[in-house]
């Protein structure tokens, strides 16, 4: 049978990890966030196609730094 300082140790251990754990949520929800609206986001993607579009186009006619 265990005894009484092996029962406090795990006690003791367990409530560091619950503690760290909570820590690491308690971290993960202050994390900065952006909430785009929808037409944001469309535009972001509209633009980043343009912008592929354009560097496969200029690699395609041999425009220097455009690989």
């Amino acid at each position: 049978m265990p005894s009484t300082n092996r029962w406090r140790k795990l006690l003791g251990l367990s409530t560091v990890l619950g503690v760290a754990a909570t820590g690491v949520l308690v971290a993960r929800s202050r994390r900065p966030r952006r909430d785009y609206e929808k037409w944001q986001i469309t535009e972001r993607l509209r633009r980043r196609h343009s912008e592929a579009r354009q560097r496969l186009e200029d690699a395609q006619s041999g425009v220097w730094g455009s690989e």
